[in-house]
C-alpha cells in the first residue's frame, strides 16, 4: 500500500535541534521540496506500480522518502549504493529525507520507484520549480537564450567487430541460462547452446590487428566474424522456439531477452556487410552504434578534438536568474533552425507573454526564426547570421543592445558546462531510452533547485 510520508518524530528533531545545523542551501531547497503540487506530480506516478498499489498490501516506503533521496542523489551526485549509505551515516539528510530513525530504504528499492517516474511528470515537475522561481523573484522570464549539446551514452566506440563481438557475447550467456531450464526437456544437443565468444573475441582481436596494415587478410577475419555471429543467431532462434509454450517466469525473461536481441544483432550482420565486403557508406539514422542502448544517435558538429559524439541532441532552454526552463531530448543530429519556433512557443505557455530578448547561435538563424520572433513581439532578437553579411547586416549587429545581448547570451555555454560538471549531463548512465530521459529531466531539476536556493542564500545576507 502506497505510504506517503512518516509521522514526524519528535524526539528526532529535537536531537537534530541540539546537534546539527543543515546547510543554508540545502535548508532552502528543503523548503521548496515541501510543495504539496511537486510531491503529488510524484505520488501519481508511483501509485501506477501495481493496479490496487494505493489500497492493499503492505506499506511502502513513503512517497516524501523516494523523492527527497532521489534529489539528495542528484545534488550530490551519487550512485544508489553511495545514496543510501550517506542518508544512512549522517542526521542531516536523514532529517532533509524525512525517514528520521526509520530504515533507509536500499539502493534496489529506490531503482524501482525511480523507474517509475515518467519523462512527462519530470517536465511538468520542472515546470512547477520554474514557477516558483518566478514567484520568489530569482527570475522574471525577461531574457531567453536557448543552445543545444550532446549527452553521451555509456557506450564504447562502435566499431563493426566490437558490436559483433557484444552481439555474440549476450546471445553466449542468454542460452546458458537456458540451457539450465529446457535442457532436459528437448532434444537438443550441446551444439545448440553453444557459447562462441571465445571464437568471436579472439577474432575481433585479430581484426584489429589487422585491419589497417593488411585490408584483405582484414576482411577475411571480418568474414569469420559474421560466420560466427550467424550461427549464434541460428542457435537463439531454435531455442526461442523451444521456449515458446512455456510461460514461467523465469523463461519469459529469456524469451524477452532473445526477442529483443536477435532483430538487433541481425541488423548488426547486415550494417556489417554492407560497410565492409559492399564497401558501402551506412547513412548514420540507418547504424545502430549499440545492441544495449539502440537510441544513441551519430551526432557530427565538428567540434576540435571530438568530431563525432554518440549519445542523443539535447536542447536547452535558460532564463533570466539562471534557471533551466526546458529540455528536449531530440532525435538523431536535428537541425538547430528548428529548434527557435519550440522555444519561443515553451517561453510563451510557461510564463504567459513572450521575453523581451531572445537569443541563440549562429545555427539557428535564418530570416524565418527573426521574422517569426519579431511578430511575437520580442523586441530584442538575437541571432548572428553566419557566413558573409552585407553592410546594412554589419551594421545591425554592431548595435550596443546586440552586442550586450551577445555577451550575455554567451554564459548558456558556461551552464551547459555546470550541468556536464556538477550534474552529470556529459554522460547517460541509465538504460534504455526512458532512462535516458530520466537522467537528463534530474540533472536539470536538480539545477534549478540549486540554484533558487543559492539564490536565497545569498539574498538574505
Amino acid at each position: 500500500m502506497l505510504q506517503d510520508r512518516y509521522e514526524t518524530d519528535k524526539f528526532f528533531e529535537y536531537i537534530s535541534a541540539q546537534t546539527i545545523q543543515m546547510d543554508p542551501v540545502l535548508a532552502q531547497i528543503d523548503e521548496l521540496l515541501e510543495d504539496e503540487e511537486l510531491y503529488q506530480m510524484i505520488r501519481k506516478d508511483f501509485a501506477k506500480r501495481y493496479p490496487k498499489t494505493e489500497v492493499t498490501g503492505r506499506k511502502s516506503t513513503p512517497v516524501e522518502v523516494i523523492l527527497r533521496m532521489l534529489t539528495i542523489k542528484q545534488l550530490y551526485g551519487l550512485s544508489y549504493e553511495q545514496t543510501e549509505y550517506q542518508v544512512r551515516d549522517s542526521l542531516v539528510l536523514r532529517q532533509f529525507s524525512r525517514v528520521y530513525f526509520k530504515d533507509v530504504p536500499d539502493d534496489t528499492t529506490l531503482i524501482r520507484w525511480a523507474n517509475l517516474i515518467e519523462a512527462e511528470t519530470l517536465a511538468a515537475f520542472n515546470q512547477r520549480v520554474t514557477k516558483m522561481a518566478t514567484e520568489l523573484k530569482v527570475t522574471r522570464g525577461r531574457k531567453l537564450r536557448t543552445d543545444g549539446t550532446v549527452v553521451e551514452t555509456n557506450i564504447h566506440a562502435p566499431t563493426d567487430s566490437h558490436l559483433l563481438e557484444d552481439c555474440v557475447r549476450v546471445i553466449g550467456r542468454t542460452l546458458q541460462r537456458a540451457k539450465k531450464v529446457i535442457s532436459e526437456q528437448t532434444e537438443f544437443s550441446d551444439e545448440v547452446f553453444r557459447n562462441r565468444i571465445r571464437s568471436a573475441r579472439k577474432t575481433a582481436r585479430q581484426i584489429r590487428r589487422l585491419i589497417a596494415r593488411q585490408k584483405e587478410a582484414g576482411k577475411q577475419a571480418y568474414r569469420k566474424l559474421v560466420k560466427i555471429t550467424q550461427q549464434s543467431v541460428s542457435q537463439a532462434k531454435q531455442v526461442l522456439e523451444a521456449l515458446e509454450e512455456n510461460n514461467q517466469q523465469p523463461v519469459q525473461r529469456l524469451k524477452d531477452t532473445l526477442e529483443t536481441f536477435i532483430p538487433r544483432v541481425e541488423q548488426v550482420i547486415e550494417q556489417t556487410t554492407r560497410r565492409v565486403f559492399q564497401d558501402e557508406k551506412v547513412p548514420a539514422d540507418e547504424k545502430l552504434v549499440s545492441i544495449f542502448e539502440p537510441h544513441t544517435a551519430i551526432i557530427r558538429r565538428g567540434k576540435a578534438g571530438k568530431p563525432v559524439e554518440y549519445g542523443r541532441k539535447v536542447w536547452l532552454d535558460e532564463v533570466d536568474g539562471g534557471i533551466v526552463t526546458r529540455w528536449d531530448v531530440l532525435a538523431g543530429n536535428a537541425n538547430d533552425k528548428l529548434q527557435w519556433v519550440p522555444s519561443l512557443d515553451a517561453h510563451q505557455q510557461l510564463f504567459g507573454k513572450p521575453p523581451t530578448q531572445a537569443s541563440a547561435d549562429r545555427g539557428v538563424f535564418s530570416a524565418d526564426n527573426e521574422t517569426e520572433a519579431k511578430n511575437r513581439g520580442i523586441k530584442q532578437v538575437v541571432l548572428p547570421k553566419p557566413g558573409k553579411k552585407s553592410e546594412k547586416r554589419r551594421q545591425h549587429e554592431k548595435q550596443p543592445w546586440f552586442r550586450r545581448a551577445r555577451k550575455w547570451h554567451n554564459g548558456v555555454e558556461g551552464r551547459i558546462s555546470v550541468l556536464k560538471r556538477c550534474y552529470h549531463l556529459d554522460r547517460c548512465l541509465n538504460h534504455g531510452q526512458d532512462g535516458f530521459h530520466r537522467w537528463v529531466g534530474w540533472g536539470v531539476i536538480a539545477h534549478n533547485l540549486n540554484k533558487v536556493g543559492s539564490t536565497l542564500v545569498a539574498r538574505s545576507g
